[in-house]
């Protein structure tokens, strides 16, 4: 009978550790290797140093003398490759960029996991990397993020005060906000199980969802931020934009909603020409 009594907290215990498991493996983004250095003229593989001493690794691609820069960030499961179709009409408007894999991602280090905050601090390593550069001008550095990484550019942005310019691009108003989405698409119900995962996964990465939430940090980022949100965005819903605009600080943050999807918008020619005079009115 003794045996008997220790055997159900052992098996409690024993579940509850593989449904952490569980958690994390259904959670990690998936690695993307990028494809080879850009065929065109100018681009340089670079490599610059993260926290936990980690090495994140991009592509640069200069633009001249103390030229305004850019650091641009994919995705949860993204790489620099997918953010490619900005880098043409970005450059030729005069920008040096910067696009980078975040930990865990295309050809950057690997850690023991990716999250939201970890993004955040990638993107921080990029910025501060063009502040090196003597091609860059260091007052002059704007961030773009998309998805995760534009909740990563509003969180880093209301942590710092030298940005330009932030650019997020189909951000999520809240992280329980998206977590519950995926909750309900993977058929999880909410109670018990869905609030244990909310649960268990700001415990993981060390960050209260509501300290992160892009709907909260906002209200912090001093520069001008640009919001771009596809009209037809089935994985965050416009409503999440529109709650972040409502969230913003006045005439500081903008909403730009063009035809597309989450991560495809079917106009960017003339959805791009708004984005740079964007840029161009706030690294004048």
């Amino acid at each position: 009978m003794s045996s008997l009594y220790w055997l159900f907290p052992l098996g409690g215990f024993l579940l509850l550790l593989a449904v952490n498991r569980l958690i994390r493996v259904g959670l990690a983004a998936p690695r993307i290797p990028a494809a080879a250095l850009p065929a065109e003229a100018g681009w340089q593989d670079v490599a610059f140093a993260t926290a936990n001493r980690k090495t994140l690794r991009g592509w640069f691609l200069p633009a001249g003398e103390r030229a305004p820069a850019l650091a641009i960030l994919h995705g949860w499961g993204g790489n620099t490759e997918m953010m490619l179709p900005l880098a043409g009409p970005l450059h030729a408007a005069g920008f040096a960029l910067l696009l980078f894999d975040a930990r865990c991602h295309g050809r950057s280090d690997g850690d023991d996991f990716a999250s939201l905050p970890r993004f955040a601090e990638d993107l921080g390593a990029a910025v501060d990397w063009l502040r090196t550069r003597p091609e860059v001008d260091p007052g002059r550095i704007g961030v773009i993020g998309h998805s995760v990484g534009a909740g990563a550019a509003l969180l880093l942005g209301s942590r710092r005060n030298d940005l330009r310019a932030l650019v997020s691009l189909a951000a999520f108003g809240h992280p329980a906000w998206m977590m519950r989405r995926w909750l309900r698409a993977k058929g999880v119900p909410y109670w018990p199980l869905g609030a244990y995962v909310l649960r268990y996964v700001q415990w993981v990465i060390g960050h209260r969802f509501d300290d992160i939430a892009p709907v909260n940090t906002v209200r912090r980022v001093a520069c001008p931020v640009l919001l771009v949100h596809g009209d037809a965005d089935d994985i965050v819903p416009l409503a999440d934009a529109q709650a972040i605009l409502a969230a913003g600080r006045g005439d500081g943050v903008r909403l730009l909603v063009v035809p597309g999807s989450h991560d495809r918008y079917t106009d960017l020619e003339r959805s791009i020409e708004q984005l740079l005079a964007f840029l161009e009115e706030a690294c004048r």
